[in-house]
């Protein structure tokens, strides 16, 4: 390996010019080396000698989370710490009324102790299942299904009217622009867009306006379509066979999924082996104890993101 210091021809014999170099290296690696653990988290006040330190804020901000969701990084922090200099004080004050002796305070202590045990387990048996493997394999059979299946790219006019339609194709038949029509006559959403609805497959769309989409050709016109939501005509841009997305752009779906599937399944394998009685629901009981194996989860396929 490479040596970071110049070799130099003289051996042990260094000017006052090279020690003041040595001397500025020997500050940078000083700078560089790792910050020690209590620098990485800092005491940012104290309560009555009670440190809160940034690993607590940090904690706290991931419990108030939405709540803080508007704020901007400097108002958040002063927030927060705020909200922890409160926290200690009324629960120094809670303490010494001893209100963890309270039958409440014990049953919600229990409580939220069982729910942060789960929580903690559940978020590891999550965390072990989204491998790089398991997240390609979901990837790969959800493709499978994506790839193939035909979409349409159309625009369309909506109107309340059979005879709005009528007089729109009219309209259209001598020529008129299909965008700017359905930007002056569409009561559709999309009207600004020119009523351009983007790639759909046929599922994606009531049945009267698939139908006639995915039977059109590209670059025709329909005839008035009747659906719920009113009176349609539709022009198809373009048909193409589906392709699946991008794996990096379906990535965190694919990682809420199988951590989701992990974590329901390790709870369904609990349950299976543990003795569950329902008081409420004897009759359900008894059904589960005569049927261990009745209960087991299903696998889901992952949905596909609509582009």
């Amino acid at each position: 390996m490479t040596s970071p210091f110049p070799e130099t021809k003289t051996g042990l014999r260094f000017s006052l010019a090279s020690l003041a170099v040595t001397g500025c290296l020997a500050a940078v690696l000083v700078a560089s080396l790792p910050v020690r653990a209590e620098d990485a988290n800092p005491v940012l006040a104290k309560v009555n000698g009670s440190e809160i330190r940034q690993s607590d804020l940090a904690l706290a901000e991931e419990e108030l989370g939405a709540s803080l969701a508007q704020m901007d990084p400097a108002a958040k922090k002063d927030n927060v710490l705020s909200f922890l200099i409160d926290l200690k004080i009324v629960a120094k004050a809670a303490e010494d009324k001893k209100v963890e002796n309270t039958d409440d305070f014990k049953k919600r202590l229990a409580f939220t102790r069982n729910r942060l045990l789960m929580d903690s387990l559940l978020a590891t048996e999550g965390k072990a299942a989204t491998t790089d493997e398991a997240m390609k394999k979901v990837y790969e059979e959800a493709s499978k299904q994506i790839t193939g299946e035909q979409e349409v790219h159309a625009r369309h006019i909506l109107v309340e009217t059979e005879d709005e339609a009528k007089a729109i194709l009219a309209e259209l038949k001598k020529g008129a622009d299909f965008a700017e029509l359905a930007k002056k006559k569409s009561k559709d959403p999309g009207a600004s867009d020119g009523g351009d609805l983007g790639f759909f497959t046929r599922e994606q769309m009531v049945p009267e306006f698939s139908t006639v989409a995915f039977t059109l050709e590209s670059g025709k016109i329909s005839d008035p379509v009747k659906s719920q939501f009113g009176w349609h005509i539709i022009r198809v841009e373009e048909k193409r066979s589906r392709k699946a997305p991008d794996f990096e752009q379906v990535k965190s779906q694919i990682e809420t999924y199988v951590t989701r599937k992990a974590q329901a399944e390790y709870v369904a394998k609990l349950r299976e082996a543990a003795k569950v009685e329902r008081m409420d629901k004897p009759e359900e009981a008894a059904k589960t104890e005569a049927k261990p194996d009745a209960a087991k989860p299903t696998d889901s396929k992952m949905a596909p993101a609509k582009k």
